[in-house]
């Protein structure tokens, strides 16, 4: 009996000078895919935190919880002081809750220099703000006496107390992506200077630096009555670096750079 014939193996034909291009092509649009991805997740990160700062001017910091990362998040925290960090959700968020808008108050702080990076896997993101601007407001006399003198101006307005103040800030922040929207994971506000408008920021620090009351104000309230941030969930790891008359100034929040994923950076 005959044996069938062996087939004859079949070339793949050689790529003409087309389908080079083509390929090249293809390579060449999946890279501007992921750079235009990449420029899109940084401009709405940055919408993230212009809409934050938008909301916290205008005492509607409820709304703010809603920017912040899902609860349960593994790793989230935030940091306000050198006191301690906030590593459970609802001790995050109690800082949004329940802030009253008290008449005659104003807040208005403006962010600058934004340095933002986007993870190169595109699930997160880190920045880095420098923030300026004032803080304000009428304190009753009796309300006042909580407070040291020096977080007031001399004069009465309308029988009160005055304080108003020039802030200035940065703000570290790393951010998640969660179901397709950029979330806050890490939030991290490091103090720089403070200026009573009577005072100025070297004779308020040299007055201020190691009077406790400053360190874990939160805001003033209704009357101008002081309220204090709550118990920290554990110890800080990240020091801010504030403005005192003896010491010097350091790098004390890092800018991003590029990075491929999370682990390979490091946490605001």
């Amino acid at each position: 009996m005959a044996k069938p014939a062996a087939k004859k193996a079949t070339k793949k034909p050689a790529k003409t000078g087309i389908d080079t291009r083509i390929a090249r092509l293809e390579k060449l649009l999946s890279q501007i895919d992921a750079k235009a991805q990449s420029s899109k997740d940084r401009a709405e990160v940055e919408n993230v935190f212009a809409q934050y700062m938008y909301l916290h001017n205008a005492f509607r910091d409820s709304e703010i919880i809603d920017l912040w990362a899902a609860k349960g998040t593994p790793g989230i925290r935030a940091q306000y002081s050198n006191n301690g960090v906030y590593t459970n959700w609802d001790s995050i968020t109690y800082y949004h809750r329940d802030r009253p808008a008290p008449k005659g108050k104003l807040i208005l702080h403006f962010l600058t220099t934004p340095m933002i990076e986007v993870a190169g896997d595109g699930k997160t993101a880190k920045g880095l703000w420098i923030a300026s601007g004032i803080e304000s407001g009428l304190t009753d006399p009796e309300v006042a006496k909580q407070a040291p003198d020096f977080m007031y101006g001399p004069e009465l307005v309308e029988g009160k107390r005055v304080w108003q103040h020039t802030v200035y800030l940065k703000y570290g922040i790393d951010f998640l992506k969660q179901d397709g929207r950029w979330k806050i994971w890490h939030f991290h506000c490091f103090e720089c200077a403070r200026s009573p408008f009577h005072l100025g920021w070297i004779p308020f620090a040299s007055k201020a630096q190691n009077d406790p009351f400053n360190y874990d104000l939160m805001y003033f309230g209704e009357d101008g009555r002081p309220v204090f941030m709550p118990k920290p969930d554990g110890p800080a790891t990240i020091f801010m670096n504030p403005y005192r008359t003896d010491t010097s100034q350091v790098l004390d929040a890092k800018p991003p750079v590029p990075y491929k994923t999370f682990s390979e950076t490091f946490e605001y």
